[in-house]
């Protein structure tokens, strides 16, 4: 019964650190999805997701905008890029604390074989994060 338990014990850290894991992946998954669709394709000098002019030529297309709200348009959506780097930048410290209060969490339980696979699983997908952060 006592070895049942155990089992069980280990299924659900298991699926715990899995739902942990699925969420960073996810996470930036979303943000690239939400980066082309808001942003579109193209990038500011640090390769940042920033430029509004696919977007201001789709809406001007479908909807027949003018030349003055074509120029509004371009206005809203670089105060709003500006908005979402501002809130990126104050809320990016807290995401990065959250993450390693998780992977402090994770090393806990873990023995001293998976230890350093795990590290090495960390080292490889911060340098992923970091290739995505230059594009």
């Amino acid at each position: 019964m006592e070895m049942e338990g155990s089992a069980m014990n280990r299924k659900a850290t298991v699926l715990v650190i899995l739902v942990f894991l699925l969420g960073i992946a996810l996470g930036a998954v979303g943000m690239r999805v939400a980066e082309q669709k808001v942003w579109g394709d193209r990038r500011d000098e640090r390769g940042r997701a920033g430029g509004s002019s696919r977007m201001v030529e789709q809406l001007t297309r479908e909807l027949a905008l003018t030349q003055e709200q074509q120029q509004q348009l371009n206005s809203i959506l670089e105060e709003t890029r500006k908005q979402y780097e501002t809130t990126y930048t104050t809320i990016r410290p807290q995401m990065e604390q959250t993450r390693q209060e998780g992977r402090t969490r994770i090393r806990t339980m873990l023995t001293p074989e998976q230890l350093p696979k795990f590290e090495g699983y960390l080292r490889r997908i911060d340098e992923e994060r970091k290739k995505r952060e230059r594009r």
